[in-house]
């Protein structure tokens, strides 16, 4: 038995890569309906979960989650995407220049925030801040996403995950209805959010 358990262990890392492989990063930009499917097709994603963090309430629901932001939690195979490439398409998915909220969803629940675990991923996302003002031509000081030591990210329901898909004409119609793309484009340009940018 003592030899069969490193068997187990090496066939697990061998045919599943993405237990050692994978990382995670947690944002928050408004809508997680809306970030998770904008963030979701870029090559090197795995899969990205919208849920809650940012609070200290526990167990946080649609319906209560004081404190805590709408956030998505990407995982991401860091061999096929980098943590620069993942962060500049997070911020032609948001508005940077509104700290208050996204688009027509205001309030705490959706600042856009960034969540770092460490050095190397606040560095990250304090590059990717420098990169938008100059890209926006804006003062450093105009760009409003906050970052934030990481916390525990709480799962939404279940009907909230890949809405996008699952609910596809009720999906557009919000967007649509919050004027989300129209200001991405007035923003960076049309185009400006296509992933064939970062996925070569």
């Amino acid at each position: 038995m003592k030899y069969f358990l490193p068997l187990i262990i090496a066939f697990s890392i061998l045919f599943n890569p993405l237990n050692t492989l994978a990382e995670e990063l947690i944002l928050a930009g408004g809508c997680f309906w809306c970030l998770e499917h904008d963030l979701e097709s870029l090559k090197g994603i795995n899969f990205v979960q919208s849920g809650y963090s940012g609070g200290n309430l526990q167990n946080p629901t649609y319906e209560n989650h004081v404190g805590h932001q709408e956030v998505v939690s990407v995982n991401y195979d860091p061999q096929q995407v980098s943590l620069a490439e993942i962060l500049r398409l997070y911020f032609r998915n948001i508005d940077p220049l509104d700290g208050k909220g996204q688009f027509c969803d205001r309030g705490d629940s959706y600042r856009p925030v960034i969540f770092f675990q460490d050095k190397i991923e606040e560095t990250e996302a304090r590059n990717a801040i420098v990169s938008a003002s100059n890209e926006l031509r804006v003062p450093l000081e105009k760009i409003s996403v906050e970052l934030k030591s990481k916390g525990q990210f709480w799962l939404a329901e279940e009907y909230h995950q890949d809405f996008a898909e699952r609910n596809e004409l009720k999906y557009k119609f919000y967007r649509f209805s919050c004027g989300r793309d129209q200001k991405l484009d007035k923003l960076w340009g049309d185009n400006a959010r296509s992933t064939d940018l970062w996925s070569e």
